[in-house]
């Protein structure tokens, strides 16, 4: 906060009661007094204006004195000799200053140590021992108590009991900061506030702030004259002293006011922590002034950090039988989603489930950009922007829930009936998975303690002024708009569930990653294999082909016919058994190499790769056309040059008709995912049958006789499959026998 936000005690109203700075009001209850030393020679630089009323001594006696002046060396010592100076250690102080007997608080706060003296009350320290074991009755009771509402019922029985305030309430605060009385015993005369409710502005937020700093707050009178410091600022650091530890601290005008139109004029104030985050308060209200002995504060201090640490305790203990089944339908899950082939599957399996693990009316999953909708949903016109905004709440996080939807997201007013709550689970930000669940609007009664308004003063003047509320009556308030609030359990029970997701999610990476590993490790077996047959096997094949050629030219005129032939076949195996070695090189190698993508007119590609085969091709017979000119695409030229050769090859191949006609184009994309046309090439060959369609893309795999269509390896069309597959994308083929046959293919450009 910097100064000029700085709300001075003098201009304070509740309409900047929030940015007040309550820490640093430079005044402090008159029931005490405040020394400010500084170190290392302990001497006294800042002192309150009241110092006469309590050590018979002027401010002005006081100060640039060092501390040793006035207190024993026994003293003296216990303060400079506590180690790294945790007065908790030390704290309370029993002094004696000016002959006069005193409870010590000793803390540091802005580079000065701070001691505040309170007059002890003598005649309440000889029935110190009756209390200890008051605490200790206490605490065997916070420990028997089965429930939350137990152990609040007995912390505001023995609270009473301890310090006879006319009445002390546990107040509990929800997550908006609005508090509610959860627990009370008062005077029997006393209007109940039981089970009553209070705005978020009751106690803002720096005061929650210094609430959980402190564990205690008392106010002696509420009808007190504020005393002032001497100096008014701190002359170490020459700005008002921090005062967020003091006891003596004094309270903010605008508190006062609120403790005087409930007609309190004592208070004290217990914190309750749970995971060092205020939970609540112990209120303590008395309708007239009030002295609380500093042991009596102690023990009470000490109930609230006992009462504290069973909090967590007693609030996992509620609702134990909905947690129970909430973990129930959790492991359904896990073991639904592990057994399903995916995850939607698993999901869905049991719909009702879904709704169940939170309690929800309807539910959305939204994944790759399909909505599937269970249960009572917006209607799907109203589900993507309402998607589209949950996705810039869940900034950095995997949850956002909301019990009253249309006051963060006003177009929600149109759907409260099925959607006045929202809980919204990200499992994938990257692959846009979301689960939305929805709970619909249930009128619900408020009961407030007055309105909780902030009402509007005019002064005789004119002026306009916001001030506390003045009547604390019962003001009830029909609430619309809201669902039922959304238990921490369920939303412990949504986020356990996207862990189950992610861990699923993690196992098959891990699977895969083993896959991975094992293909890998495959591959490499596969290029040893290569090696050993492009350097071990054909070595043997030409000397078994160069052998039979010797064979041949020295000792073919006493060979007879039969014997010539059998060489003759023996060296046209050889060559064809060096043609499928190649091949399967070939094959190897280029699921390997590295692809080179650039743009690629495939209308000049096409006509290269028709270039070549017009040196092989007769001079009729043969027809190709090209119905439109082909599109420029992101591919490797090489490759792509490959595919159309040996798809062109094939066609030509393959036909026995005397007009041979070929086709090359294609078809625009029918998804709009898909980065290329469908690219085809047509002929009127001899088609192929309906039980091969799948076989065809096999390595080595051939329809006919070797002898048969100009022989070949039967590795051009697995050939054309893995430069496809290299470029993500797919072929199939579509034949009719004896009629002719149509290969597709597309692929993922850039």
């Amino acid at each position: 906060m910097n100064d000029r936000e700085i709300i001075t005690p003098d201009i304070v109203d509740l309409s900047n009661c929030d940015r007040e700075a309550i820490h640093i009001p430079g005044r402090i209850q008159p029931h005490g007094v405040m020394l400010v030393l500084a170190e290392p020679d302990l001497t006294i630089v800042q002192v309150s204006r009241n110092t006469f009323e309590h050590l018979d001594l002027h401010p002005e006696a006081l100060l640039d004195r060092q501390i040793e002046d006035f207190l024993d060396s026994q003293q003296i010592d216990l303060i400079k000799g506590c180690p790294s100076h945790n007065f908790e250690n030390v704290n309370p102080l029993k002094l004696t200053f000016n002959g006069r007997l005193f409870d010590g608080i000793i803390h540091r706060s802005d580079c000065v140590l701070i001691l505040e003296l309170e007059p002890t009350r003598s005649h309440q320290r000889a029935d110190f021992v009756s209390f200890y074991h008051l605490i200790k009755g206490a605490i065997a009771r916070f420990q028997n108590a089965s429930t939350l509402n137990d152990l609040c019922d007995i912390i505001v029985d023995q609270v009473r009991q301890l310090t006879g305030f006319d009445r002390v309430m546990v107040y509990r605060f929800d997550e908006q900061g609005a508090g509610q009385v959860i627990a009370e015993d008062k005077r029997d005369d006393l209007e109940p506030y039981l089970g009553l409710h209070y705005p978020a502005s009751d106690i803002p937020k720096q005061a929650r702030k210094l609430y959980a700093l402190n564990w205690l707050r008392l106010v002696f009178d509420a009808n007190y004259e504020p005393t002032g410091l001497i100096p008014d600022l701190n002359p170490i650091t020459n700005s008002p002293l921090d005062m967020s530890l003091s006891v003596l601290r004094s309270v903010s005008p605008l508190h006062v006011e609120y403790l005087q139109n409930m007609g309190v004029t004592a208070s004290m104030s217990i914190s309750l922590l749970k995971t060092q985050k205020l939970w609540g308060l112990v209120a303590c209200h008395h309708y007239s002034p009030k002295v609380v002995a500093y042991e009596i504060r102690t023990a009470c201090e000490f109930l609230g950090q006992v009462m504290s640490l069973e909090l967590s305790g007693k609030e996992d203990n509620e609702d134990l039988d909905y947690k129970i089944k909430l973990k129930s339908l959790q492991s359904q899950f896990v073991e639904s989603i592990s057994e399903a082939e995916n995850l939607i599957e698993g999901l869905l399996c049991n719909p009702s489930n879904l709704l169940e693990l939170v309690s929800a009316s309807g539910a959305i999953i939204y994944c790759a950009q399909k909505q599937i909708a269970i249960g009572k949903t917006p209607a799907q016109s109203q589900l993507q922007e309402l998607l589209n905004w949950t996705a810039t709440q869940m900034q950095g996080e995997s949850i956002y829930k909301t019990d009253c939807l249309s006051q963060v997201y006003p177009p929600a007013e149109q759907f409260k009936e099925v959607a006045s709550g929202m809980l919204a689970l990200c499992i994938s930000k990257v692959q846009k998975f979301y689960i939305l669940w929805f709970r619909p609007e249930v009128m619900q009664t408020v009961n407030w303690g007055g309105n909780p308004n902030k009402p509007v003063e005019v002064k005789n003047n004119g002026e306009v002024r916001l001030s506390p509320r003045k009547s604390f009556a019962l003001w009830q308030e029909l609430v619309s708009n809201q669902s039922i609030h959304w238990k921490q359990c369920e939303i412990e029970a949504a986020m356990e569930l996207r862990s189950s997701i992610v861990g699923i999610v993690l196992k098959g990476a891990d699977e895969l990653a083993r896959v991975n590993l094992e293909l890998t490790r495959s591959n490499e077996e596969l290029d040893a294999f290569a090696y050993i047959a492009s350097h071990d096997l054909k070595e043997p094949l030409r000397g078994i082909h160069n052998y039979s050629s010797f064979l041949l030219e020295d000792y073919g005129n006493i060979l007879s016919e039969d014997g010539i032939g059998k060489l003759q076949t023996l060296m046209r195996l050889t060559r064809r058994m060096e043609d499928l070695i190649e091949s399967l090189l070939h094959y190897s190698r280029l699921g390997r190499s590295e692809l080179v993508l650039q743009q690629t007119d495939l209308n000049k590609l096409v006509n290269e790769v028709l270039e070549v085969f017009k040196i092989g091709l007769p001079k009729s017979g043969v027809e190709i056309s090209i119905p439109r000119p082909l599109p420029t695409v992101y591919c490797d030229r090489v490759q792509m040059s490959e595919l159309f050769s040996n798809l062109i090859s094939n066609a030509v191949k393959y036909n026995e008709n005397s007009r041979k006609l070929i086709e090359i184009g294609y078809l625009e994309a029918k998804e709009p995912e898909q980065s290329t046309p469908i690219f085809y090439v047509k002929d009127n060959g001899i088609g192929i049958r309906e039980k091969h369609l799948e076989s065809i893309f096999r390595i080595f795999k051939r329809l006919h006789p070797a002898s048969k269509y100009g022989g070949g390896t039967g590795a051009g069309l697995t050939i054309a499959k893995k430069i496809i597959e290299r470029h993500n994308g797919r072929i199939w083929v579509e034949s009719v026998y004896g009629e002719g046959s149509t290969f597709y293919f597309n692929f993922l450009a850039k």
